[in-house]
């Protein structure tokens, strides 16, 4: 697929084939689209914990209170290990620089999940302590997104976006 029908494509889904499992080759492949975003230093802060098993997504679900993501086959959790970007950038590192790594690595998910017939959603609003505890990882690496990934059970229509002029600013 070209990468601006990838970008075209993308969507917010909720609701899952829960008849189709997600291969491992995919999931290694998403996995490693991840791992070559950006990074500030080239840190690479990034952890993340992959969900399959029924009784994990079902601690998870539990967490996140959100029963529909658990229903996906997989659900990756992108984490941050804060440590190293604050050891060499200060508390700039540790609050931004760490956050714009993980972002940019679960953005690569999203993309790379449509790009094998793969759908997901960015779930940002949980409890990060309890989703922290279901997954099992300790402080200071902390959850950040929360991406169920399946195939899609839903037609998802194209999102409305704000008009180009309206967000950008040429100077």
């Amino acid at each position: 697929m070209e990468f601006s029908e990838v970008v075209a494509q993308r969507r917010s889904v909720r609701h899952f084939n829960t008849k189709l499992n997600v291969s491992e080759e995919d999931v290694r492949a998403l996995l490693e689209a991840a791992v070559l975003a950006p990074s500030a230093g080239n840190i690479q802060p990034w952890r993340f914990v992959v969900v399959r098993s029924a009784e994990a997504r079902k601690r998870l679900q539990e967490a996140l209170h959100q029963p529909w993501a658990a229903a996906a086959p997989v659900v990756i959790v992108v984490c941050v290990d804060p440590r190293p970007c604050a050891a060499r950038y200060g508390e700039r590192g540790e609050y931004l620089y760490s956050i714009q790594d993980t972002a940019a690595a679960t953005e690569n998910i999203l993309l790379a999940a449509v790009d094998r017939g793969l759908a997901s959603c960015w779930i940002g609003a949980f409890d990060e302590k309890a989703v922290a505890a279901a997954i099992g990882v300790q402080a200071p690496i902390a959850p950040v997104a929360v991406l169920p990934i399946g195939y899609s059970a839903e037609s998802a229509r194209r999102p409305s976006r704000r008009p180009l002029d309206e967000v950008t600013t040429w100077i």
